[in-house]
């Protein structure tokens, strides 16, 4: 682009003497180049301009920011350009005085043109024997230009710039003439416009420049491509100190500024475009195709640290494993943080797949549910007594995660612990539809096989979710049962509404306080929020979601084509990032909410005596008189304990129902006497048929035949 006029206010014609003038001063050229055309014409060229563009349609680079306007990620236009939307209102007004002043001091006076400019040029274009010296190109007429996309270092390409300036000076204000060059004008290689260059160039926005960035901001469009720092910084230090010079010169800037600005570097290297929740920030673009600017509920501050957290948690347990969190706000439901990944490029992880919508097994993090239910139903309290011990539901015998029973315990130990038998129990009380019917409450979407019921193995694990909904559920809990619609801002928030609560505030509660005892990981602080872990069947998924006062996260840690990881589980895979994930919170941190009104805060003892034991509405079922059965191993199995290796393992013979303790006998021989134990451990002399007996303390029986090899 050409030296712009300088000096004070000119004249300004009236429009049809302008007109005359321009088609005058284009002949007298023409004439005095010895080249008259026909194509010189000025209605030639005024007939083949382009329309005019209107700023606000202009094709840019599809823009997705934060709650806050911060950008999360951009995508190329069709052609492959890097063009954001921008405007002066987002520029740093030292910039834009500065290019006014360098490319156009007349600016806010002329329309389109700068007559003592083109005089001047057409001086020196006779002088030059009909060579271009310097085109008088006002800002007007380098938008021209640039809506055109055509070059100018011609005679005929001037006129028809000329002509084009004069139109788009009748059919735009000079605020949209300086937003289509903030948009349009070229910083090198595939980067257009003031925005992008500025990310791409300092790594920030434009609303804040030093004067060393402004002026290098101010030099590149002149020549982008020889200018280029990433290619030529020498080139862009001496294009940058040129224009702080002039300015100085004009009276524009300080000399001490210049001199000041002239120390700084400028950059060697082009950046990276912000690409923070790849994964979503693709959705909302896909799902709002015709919008320049998508604004979402993230937080970029939160959103940065997470994925940082992320990929360094990844690292370090395996390169096949991939991480997702959710961050929200209980109170309003928005997303803070989505990380679908340990990465977007992590080609191990399937970094590209979004996990926090993948649907997966919940293992055990459900049981929260299951026990506010029997809270709210009236059937416990978290101090009621419940057994731990082997019980089966039909062909369904759940067995706790470390295969031993506790025995009597209370409900709140009983889901601090994470037990499964109680869980099971509790859950055929209140019932698995009644579960499924409350996730659906929270807005989550539970994925049962096809054609089935929701079953008992529903309470550990045996339903596809997915992070979202388990998410959407704790911050039920944790909203005082109140459903949390969460959105993104994809779409818009559905306006709130009556809508059925998931648990009574009383039960919710009691679920809360009794998760704000869970021991915590290594790196966490007790008391601090109330979550709970789970582990799926296999060491598939690891999961850890909690909440405080205000936020609720949730986090899932595996491999996303489903493969087991040994040695996976929630409390050591999944919690840590889940207190790690809290810290980064920062103000955002609250106290767990207080006891509401009708919570009963007392001991076993001092509850009213329906409450102080549990008792499943089918005692039958449970009955703690029942009488004992062998519940491992099965009758007439065969068991591989290694017998022929030399290397054997002892057999582990499990009871369930009855009441201890229990006597073993193997072959009529006793084995063993625990306690309270429901099971015992015993080392066989050799392979072959052993029958295994176990009598309780009210001297009922039962007995089964195996094969050991």
């Amino acid at each position: 682009m050409s030296d712009a006029a300088a000096g004070p206010r000119e004249w300004v014609p009236s429009p049809w003497i302008r007109r005359l003038t321009l088609a005058g001063f284009s002949l007298f050229v023409l004439l005095a180049a010895g080249s008259v055309q026909l194509s010189s014409m000025v209605g030639e060229a005024a007939g083949s301009l382009p329309p005019t563009p209107d700023v606000a349609t202009l094709p840019v680079s599809a823009a997705v920011t934060d709650r806050n306007g911060q950008l999360l990620r951009a995508f190329t236009t069709r052609d492959g350009r890097w063009r954001l939307p921008v405007d002066r209102e987002t520029v740093d007004p030292r910039y834009l005085d500065m290019l006014i002043a360098y490319e156009d001091r007349g600016f806010a006076g002329h329309h389109g043109i700068a007559w003592s400019s083109m005089a001047r040029a057409a001086g020196q274009f006779v002088g030059a024997g009909g060579r271009v010296v310097s085109g008088g190109s006002t800002l007007t007429m380098q938008v021209a230009r640039l809506v055109e996309g055509q070059p100018t270092r011609n005679l005929w390409g001037k006129l028809r710039q000329m002509v084009h300036a004069d139109r788009l000076e009748q059919d735009l204000t000079k605020d949209e003439i300086i937003d289509l060059y903030l948009t349009l004008a070229p910083f090198g290689g595939n980067i257009e416009g003031v925005r992008a260059a500025s990310l791409a160039y300092f790594g920030k926005e434009p609303g804040r420049l030093t004067t060393a960035e402004a002026a290098l901001l101010v030099a590149l469009p002149q020549s982008p491509e020889a200018r280029r720092p990433d290619r030529d910084p020498e080139a862009a230090r001496r294009s940058r100190d040129m224009v702080l010079d002039r300015l100085v010169a004009m009276g524009a800037l300080p000399a001490e500024e210049a001199l000041a600005a002239k120390d700084d570097p400028v950059p060697l290297v082009r950046r990276e475009f912000p690409m923070f929740a790849p994964h979503l920030a693709e959705q909302a673009v896909k799902a709002q195709p015709e919008k320049r600017e998508v604004a979402l509920t993230i937080d970029r501050r939160l959103q940065e640290a997470l994925e940082r957290l992320a990929a360094g948690r990844a690292r370090i347990v395996d390169p096949k494993v991939s991480i997702a969190i959710v961050a929200a706000d209980i109170g309003t439901g928005d997303i803070l943080a989505s990380v679908g990944s340990a990465g977007l490029f992590a080609t191990q992880s399937a970094g590209y797949v979004d996990m926090t919508t993948a649907i997966r097994s919940p293992g055990s993090t459900l049981k929260p549910l299951i026990y506010g239910l029997a809270f709210e139903l009236g059937l416990a309290h978290p101090e009621s007594l419940i057994e731990d011990r082997p019980t089966a539901f039909g062909a369904y015998v759940p067995v706790n995660f470390d295969g031993f029973s506790r025995g009597t315990v209370t409900i709140h130990d009983a889901l601090t612990e994470s037990l499964n038998i109680p869980a099971v129990v509790v859950l055929d009380a209140v019932g698995p539809a009644r579960l499924v019917s409350r996730l659906r409450r929270a807005h989550a979407d539970p994925r049962l096989p096809v054609n089935t019921a929701p079953s008992l193995a529903v309470g550990l694990g045996g339903v596809g979710i997915t992070l979202r909904d388990l998410v959407a559920t704790y911050a039920a809990i944790g909203n005082g049962g109140e459903p949390v619609t969460l959105h993104d801002g994809i779409v818009p928030a559905p306006e709130a509404g009556l809508a059925a609560p998931v648990l009574d505030p009383v039960a919710a509660w009691y679920v809360a306080d009794i998760l704000a005892d869970v021991p915590p990981p290594l790196n966490g602080s007790p008391g601090r929020i109330a979550y709970k872990t789970g582990t799926s069947y296999g060491y598939r998924d690891a999961w850890a979601i909690g909440f405080d006062g205000k936020t609720v996260v949730g986090v899932w840690v595996g491999r996303p084509d489903g493969e087991p990881v040994p040695g996976l589980s929630g409390i050591v895979g999944a919690a840590p990032i889940l207190f790690e994930a809290f810290d980064r919170l920062g103000d955002r941190r609250a106290p767990l909410p207080r006891a509401p009104s009708g919570a009963i805060i007392a001991s076993n003892s001092e509850l009213p005596t329906p409450l102080r034991r549990f008792r499943h509405p089918d005692e039958d079922m449970v009955a703690r008189d029942a009488a004992p059965e062998i519940a491992y191993p099965g009758d007439g199995v065969d068991v591989d304990l290694g017998l022929a290796t030399g290397f054997a393992s002892p057999l582990m013979v499990k009871v369930r129902n009855g009441v201890p303790p229990f006597t073993y006998f193997a072959n009529g021989a006793p084995i063993g006497r625990p306690d309270f134990a429901r099971q015992n451990l015993w080392d066989p002399d050799g392979p072959g048929y052993v029958t295994l007996s176990v009598v309780d303390a009210a001297g009922r029986g039962d007995t089964v035949t195996v094969f050991l090899n």
